[in-house]
């Protein structure tokens, strides 16, 4: 998840509700959006109503966090300062080069983003509730990967049967 903003539904939202101490109906609206300015506002972030990498990262919400071309910030930074480069917290195009070579040089899918399985890899965040949470989403990354890969197998074979491949 990149982002949560107002307009948006979904279990994010909910999660994120559930941690602003707000009602979770998973609908992010003007209240949610308050409630998060106030908790950026009270915990030194950048006070937007958008809940991003940084926010789902001081809120425990790790397994949200994202970090792909056009993310800025804190969690960008520490990122940045994990592969050895230039750490500015601008995710541009010097970054994602560095986030495809680390990925497929440790056996990921080398795409640039930075999601669970990446965030894992690179060890990010300090306290072991991140590192199981991370853990647990990058396995279920892989579970559902590997759920996607079947049922396009399936389908090609299906395809390949129908035209007598």
């Amino acid at each position: 998840m990149a982002i949560l903003l107002k307009g948006l539904r979904g279990e994010p939202v909910k999660r994120l509700q559930e941690k602003l101490g707000v009602e979770a109906d998973g609908v992010f609206g003007g209240g949610t959006e308050q409630a998060l300015k106030d908790y950026q506002q009270a915990n030194g972030l950048k006070v937007d109503g958008i809940a991003g990498p940084d926010t789902f990262a001081h809120m425990g919400l790790y397994d949200l966090v994202q970090l792909r071309r056009g993310s800025r910030g804190t969690t960008v930074k520490k990122m940045q300062e994990a592969l050895g480069i230039d750490a500015d917290g601008k995710f541009g195009s010097g970054t994602e080069k560095a986030v495809k070579a680390y990925q497929e040089k440790n056996g990921l899918k080398g795409d640039g983003i930075v999601g669970p399985n990446t965030l894992a890899k690179l060890d990010l965040f300090d306290d072991s509730a991140a590192k199981n949470v991370i853990a647990s989403a990058a396995e279920a990354a892989d579970d559902v990967w590997g759920t996607i890969t079947e049922a396009a197998d399936g389908a090609l074979d299906r395809v390949k049967n129908m035209f007598g491949l």
